[in-house]
């Protein structure tokens, strides 16, 4: 992959040794002036991008105002969920917006999926080596 750039896959936890490893990749999340750095899920099973909940507070979202409902599924689908845009930026790519499905749910990770990251960014996977390259369409 030209213009890559090469992520490690992180392990959650040691006792189960490599079956812990996920592809957690480091963003930088923005909303108006407020960042926050961040680590996403790379997660190419799901339709849509998720926000929990603490992290948009730190953004400065105000949950009231959002006016878009999002209906999740699978472990998430008990949880309120609402359509808010943000700016994400990998490195030293630039920055693209994306949309989340900020949720009520606070015990997940932020999960980056096919609406849009994947529509913003190609991902190779070596699951085998442990590591993935990432490039900006």
């Amino acid at each position: 992959m030209s213009n890559s750039q090469r992520f490690f896959y992180q392990q959650v936890n040691q006792t189960i040794g490599e079956a812990s490893y996920l592809p957690f990749l480091p963003i930088t999340l923005i909303n108006n002036n407020q960042t926050l750095l961040a680590s996403g899920l790379l997660d190419t099973g799901a339709t849509v991008n998720v926000l929990p909940y603490h992290f948009g507070e730190n953004l400065g979202l105000d949950w009231d105002s959002q006016k878009i409902s999002i209906n999740l599924t699978g472990n998430l689908a008990n949880y309120e969920a609402k359509a808010v845009l943000l700016k994400g930026q990998i490195n030293n790519f630039p920055s693209v917006k994306l949309a989340f499905a900020w949720t009520k749910a606070d015990n997940i990770s932020i999960i980056l999926g096919q609406v849009n990251f994947f529509l913003e960014f190609d991902i190779c996977f070596y699951r085998s080596q442990l590591f993935f390259d990432v490039k900006k369409n």
